[in-house]
C-alpha cells in the first residue's frame, strides 16, 4: 500500500499545485503561444491595411483640383 501522510501541510499542497502548473504551462503554453503570435500578426496586418485604405480614401476626397485655362 501507498504510504499516506497523516497530516497534509499547506506546503505540500502548494508544492503539488506548482508541479501541476509547470506541467500544464510547459505543454499547452508552447502551442498557445504560436497560435497567439499567428493571430496577432494577422490582426496587425489587417489594422494596418484598413488604416491605409481609409487614409487613401480620405486623401482622395480632400484633394483640390486646380484647372488652369488660358484666355
Amino acid at each position: 500500500m501507498n504510504a499516506v501522510p497523516e497530516h497534509i501541510e499547506p506546503d505540500d499542497i502548494e508544492q503539488k499545485f506548482r508541479q501541476l502548473q509547470t506541467d500544464v504551462v510547459g505543454t499547452v503554453g508552447a502551442e498557445v503561444r504560436t497560435y497567439a503570435i499567428a493571430v496577432g500578426a494577422v490582426l496587425a496586418v489587417a489594422v494596418i491595411g484598413v488604416a491605409f485604405l481609409m487614409g487613401r480614401r480620405r486623401g482622395k476626397r480632400r484633394t483640390t483640383i486646380v484647372e488652369v485655362r488660358r484666355i
